[in-house]
């Protein structure tokens, strides 16, 4: 059986990952898409976590989570949509020095 740590290192490169891609770009998409990651590596922590607590709340969680990461990606993209309509542009340097 792997040991629980080593899931734990795991999320803690995806949110890392996730951090880095947020911070590091300008695209609109890539930064959602880092937002994902970084969400889906608190879902590999609440599973490692539960599972080591032997309790079902971290499992619970991780179904939450997931929800909230369905409703993000969704206005989340709704919104790039709607930024290219206007803009023709999804870097967010771009944008913010267009006016209109």
């Amino acid at each position: 059986m792997i040991p629980v740590n080593w899931y734990l290192y795991l999320a803690l490169a995806l949110f890392a990952i996730g951090l880095f891609g947020f911070v590091g770009r300008r695209n609109v998409i890539i930064m959602l898409l880092s937002i994902e990651i970084m969400l889906n590596a608190a879902n590999v922590a609440l599973a490692a976590l539960g599972t080591k607590m032997q309790d079902v709340t971290g499992h619970i969680l991780v179904f939450f989570v997931i929800a909230v990461a369905a409703a993000e990606a969704a206005i989340g993209l709704s919104l790039v949509v709607l930024l290219y309509k206007r803009f023709r542009e999804v870097h967010m340097d771009e944008v913010r020095m267009l006016k209109g």
